[in-house]
């Protein structure tokens, strides 16, 4: 079995590989084991997998993890809807959910944690007996890696350039740490609307403004940060979303993009001066998250950064 994998055929291959692997797993057999896939386009080069596999190997179990490729399988986003129950009948533990699945996986699931609910997307899905419970760990990876890495931030108001369901999870991220003035800009100005409004509903006491993403000078003016969740920079789409001579002390400015981990803008940003933060940190620490609700076990997250960094190096 190698690459991603789509169809039932498949994903009950992967089944019965995982089986097989959990027979012989440990000593007589009886090391837990687990199988668990991550469904969105263009995932075959993401470090989820081997960071999942090398965590439960670390601590005493199987984890077999594999990928579920829509663009390289020519399949729609839509097609979640039909993946997610397969793989609950062919024995998956659990699946991650990303770009372009996160909000329209919802429909196809029988509950939402409170979070997953409150911000409109899921990253993890959690097959519990029957049922297919969606979770949201890219919102606490992201507040874990924000309080790691800008722990004295300024957060008076920050402007967040993105809506869809990464930018949906950092948004409710960035207002629990305390941001008083959120501005949420996307292209598609009714989808940043939307989130502007439904966070604002729920952080009640801060300050949710909607915006277009055209003019990044006026959206930029005043702001203590910057945070990008959008995929521009990523290896398949390459480039900046704000020009280089915006970017300028005291602003800060983090990336969600962790491939490559130094994105242009956070290139740019770093050479003018401002503080910044790049994407490794939220893609462990929500991977760490899930890799929990998955097996159960809490992971050790300094050990998975190490991980992930050796995966990086060896690139």
């Amino acid at each position: 079995m190698t690459g991603a994998i789509g169809d039932e055929a498949a994903l009950r291959a992967v089944g019965e590989d995982q089986a097989k692997g959990a027979a012989g797993a440990g000593p007589r057999g009886t090391a837990p084991s687990y199988l668990v896939g991550l469904v969105g386009a263009g995932v075959g080069p993401s470090l989820t997998p081997p960071l999942h596999e090398r965590e439960a190997a670390a601590t005493g179990r199987r984890l077999i993890y594999r990928t579920i490729d829509i663009a390289e399988l020519d399949l729609p986003p839509e097609s979640v809807a039909d993946l997610v129950p397969a793989a609950r009948r062919l024995g998956f533990n659990g699946l991650n959910i990303t770009h372009p699945c996160k909000q329209l996986v919802l429909p196809v699931l029988d509950g939402l944690t409170s979070d997953a609910a409150a911000i409109g997307a899921v990253n993890t899905v959690v097959f519990d007996g029957g049922s297919a419970i969606g979770h949201n760990t890219d919102g606490s990876g992201f507040a874990r890696s924000l309080e790691r890495g800008l722990p004295h931030a300024p957060r008076e108001r920050v402007v967040l350039l993105g809506a869809g369901g990464a930018g949906a999870a950092v948004a409710h991220a960035l207002l629990e740490s305390g941001v008083r003035t959120l501005v949420v800009a996307d292209l598609d100005t009714g989808r940043a609307a939307e989130l502007a409004e439904r966070v604002g509903r729920r952080f009640r006491d801060a300050r949710c403004e909607p915006a277009g993403a055209d003019d990044p000078e006026r959206l930029l003016a005043g702001a203590d940060g910057l945070v990008h969740a959008t995929p521009v920079g990523m290896a398949h789409h390459p480039g900046t979303p704000v020009p280089r001579e915006l970017l300028r002390p005291p602003l800060w400015v983090a990336d969600v993009v962790y491939r490559p981990l130094r994105t242009e803008l956070l290139d740019d940003a770093e050479s003018r001066g401002c503080a910044t933060l790049d994407g490794g940190a939220m893609a462990v620490f929500q991977a760490a998250d899930a890799f929990q609700l998955f097996t159960g076990t809490p992971p050790d997250r300094e050990r998975m950064l190490a991980h992930f960094h050796d995966l990086l190096a060896a690139e």
